[in-house]
């Protein structure tokens, strides 16, 4: 241990090495590749003795640390990703220097559950939902849907008198949607309900990804009365479209069904003046998903779940450590290992509490404005330039297009990946082959719309592929 012993001395060194070779990359990570073509030869046997951290951190310096890339930096719009502010960036050093397995509120033992109970009372505030959710922190929105499907799951088991969580599933569930995200789906099928049993709804007609509300009603006809789990969206990943979640609540004062909004980055709309009409009638969902190394622009892994206050029975049924008696009487003592998968987890909370309450309600609204206002702005190069075209209005912070060529759009999207000034994915909506470019960092500035669309014209040109009109 006598790397270990020698760290420990010069813990202060260590620390204030990765803390300016941290400053160094956040200055200049708009200078930083977004792409890297390149890997470094893994290394598969451990050494004998190590070469303590400095040593560590000069080959981490050498093999990885040139070819990371700037993901969170002002001009990555692949894959819905946000960056991290300097709140976040400190929350997160103090979640790993504490070191918490965030679990209770209150006793003898750890009590950070705390700041987690009150980081959750902050979201509902930003979002402006009643105070009736309960919510945790999970690694993302697949392990969020998870959560909030498997109560619904619970509960659809309780309507004829079962304990699948107990007793397993037996009989079929009955799952509506349009355009559930992946990670629902996926869902689905770790919870048994099975991702090919979806009922699809048919999307409102014209260049729409949201619900139609109408042949919603005749496929909850068609159920006969059984209660069923309806998926819907706040915001889809190709077009930023939401569902009626006025008409949907209409359907619920009717219907006997467990109601899911995925709203992974489309619900932090609830903040701005502007888009908040977006998610109206949200707050009368059963369970609501909410990515926050999104939008909230925290680091990775981070999400939200919101299930009514009013299940977290059926929560606790679904989650609870019953056969550890080490763990005491879930009853007696909340833990939130009792209502989420994990039962060891770090203090997420921490991060998104220090950004929350650096930045208030009104610098969130801001960096939503102001990403809504880049994907406008990137938008109008798409719509002006002829080799290009929208696929589907830009509703708020994605843009999906194509090339005028549709035939080029890999060639096209691969090189201008490559120059490292923009990454961008690729994707396919209504029949056609696109490329989505998705707005949600805080550091992105209409100097980064330039950036990136001059590199687009000159791979345009680079390839050949340019409109003679």
């Amino acid at each position: 241990m006598n790397n270990l012993n020698t760290d420990l001395q010069n813990l202060e060194a260590i620390l204030s090495n990765v803390k300016q070779q941290g400053i160094d990359y956040l200055n200049n990570i708009q200078e930083r590749s977004t792409a890297s073509s390149t890997g470094t030869q893994m290394i598969c046997d451990l050494s004998a003795e190590g070469f303590g951290t400095i040593g560590a951190l000069a080959q981490f310096n050498k093999r990885f640390e040139p070819i990371i890339v700037a993901s969170s930096g002002p001009r990555y719009w692949g894959f819905v990703t946000g960056g991290t502010t300097p709140a976040a960036i400190a929350g997160d050093w103090l979640s790993t220097i504490y070191d918490q397995n965030t679990q209770s509120a209150k006793g003898s033992g750890d009590i950070s559950a705390l700041v987690e109970l009150e980081t959750i009372q902050l979201l509902l505030s930003l979002f402006n939902l009643p105070k009736d959710f309960f919510g945790g922190f999970v690694t993302g929105a697949t392990l969020s849907n998870f959560t909030c499907l498997a109560v619904a799951r619970q509960w659809i088991g309780k309507q004829s008198g079962k304990d699948f969580a107990k007793d397993g599933i037996n009989g079929s569930i009955k799952v509506l949607s349009a355009t559930p995200h992946s990670s629902a789906v996926k869902s689905l099928a770790m919870l048994g309900m099975g991702s090919a049993n979806v009922i699809p709804v048919n999307v409102t007609p014209g260049n729409r990804e949201a619900i139609d509300i109408e042949d919603l009603k005749l496929k909850i006809e068609t159920l006969n009365g059984a209660p069923f789990i309806l998926i819907s969206s706040a915001g889809t990943v190709n077009t930023v479209d939401f569902d009626d979640f006025e008409a949907i609540y209409q359907l619920k004062e009717k219907y006997n069904f467990w109601w899911h909004i995925d709203a992974a980055f489309g619900g932090f709309v609830a903040c701005s003046p502007k888009y908040k009409h977006l998610v109206k009638g949200w707050e009368n969902a059963d369970s609501i998903t909410v990515d926050c190394h999104k939008w909230l622009n925290v680091p990775y892994e981070s999400a939200v779940f919101f299930v009514k206050e009013k299940h977290q029975l059926l929560q606790m049924e679904t989650f609870q450590n019953a056969n550890a008696a080490y763990l005491g009487n879930p009853l007696d003592n909340f833990s939130y290992l009792n209502f989420l998968p994990e039962n060891s987890r770090r203090l997420k909370a921490l991060p998104a509490w220090f950004t929350l309450t650096s930045y208030g309600r009104s610098g969130y609204e801001e960096l939503i404005e102001k990403n809504v206002e880049m994907a406008l702005l990137f938008a109008d190069f798409i719509t002006i330039d002829t080799n290009f075209e929208l696929l589907a209005p830009v509703r708020l912070n994605t843009v999906c297009f194509t090339l005028s060529n549709e035939s080029l759009v890999g060639s096209f999207l691969d090189q201008l990946n490559a120059t490292g000034k923009v990454f961008m994915t690729p994707t396919f909506y209504n029949g056609k082959k696109g490329i989505r470019a998705a707005f949600v960092n805080w550091r992105t500035t209409a100097e980064d719309i330039a950036i990136a669309t001059d590199e687009m014209k000159k791979v345009v040109d680079q390839v050949g592929i340019a409109n003679p009109d």
